[in-house]
């Protein structure tokens, strides 16, 4: 796929280290736990989800577009940060909707860190706005 100049693809095998490092230096909040083996089982589980942005064949931007059968999930969206507002950001959410709507998904919900105030125009400005209805309620798990 090619939007605004940009080259997106699905992620796969062989990127699995890149894309942990690049989110070591793009993405905030990479306290996560991220790890080979659990990027490795999301290609296994959705070869898809992966977004992978490049220009010049280099790995530019990602976002994890996740579909469980009944909702559409964005994670990870991160743009290195020599090429933010260059429409990245807009080309792997422009992908991941339209996957999302050939699945036939009414809505995507993105995962969006309060403090990740750099990230709230750019997702606003995509159309995606918070919920103020509710809050994501987690436990961690051992």
């Amino acid at each position: 796929m090619r939007d605004l100049g940009v080259d997106i693809r699905f992620g796969g095998p062989g990127d699995v280290e890149p894309v942990l490092d690049f989110w070591l230096h793009a993405a905030e909040g990479t306290d996560r736990r991220d790890s080979p083996d659990k990027v490795t089982a999301l290609l296994e589980r959705d070869p898809e989800a992966l977004l992978i942005a490049e220009l010049d064949g280099a790995l530019a931007g990602t976002l994890i577009a996740g579909w469980d059968g009944w909702r559409a999930h964005l994670y990870r969206l991160a743009v290195h940060p020599a090429h933010r507002r260059k429409g990245i950001a807009t080309a792997l959410l422009a992908a991941a909707e339209r996957r999302f709507t050939a699945f036939g998904a009414f809505r995507a919900d993105a995962m969006v860190l309060h403090d990740n105030t750099l990230a709230h125009p750019a997702w606003s400005a995509a159309g995606y706005s918070p919920q103020s209805e509710w809050s994501r309620w987690v436990k961690p798990l051992p």
